[in-house]
């Protein structure tokens, strides 16, 4: 898979990232401190998820 960071991610400075990854239809999320584990989605669920947490 080919991982991306986030652009808000810093670097060097310890802190973990977010990094996705797409296949077909699926969203693949981790952290770049732990890439062994990850959490998988669509993109309609993470859209979802998404405006809800941007909701006032």
């Amino acid at each position: 898979m080919n991982w991306q960071k986030s652009s808000f991610s810093g670097g060097g400075d310890g802190n973990a990232c977010l990094e996705l990854a797409t296949t077909h239809a699926t969203i693949h999320l981790r952290e770049s401190d732990t890439p062994k584990s990850s959490l998988t989605t669509t993109p309609e669920s993470l859209a979802q998820l998404l405006r809800s947490l941007k909701k006032p």
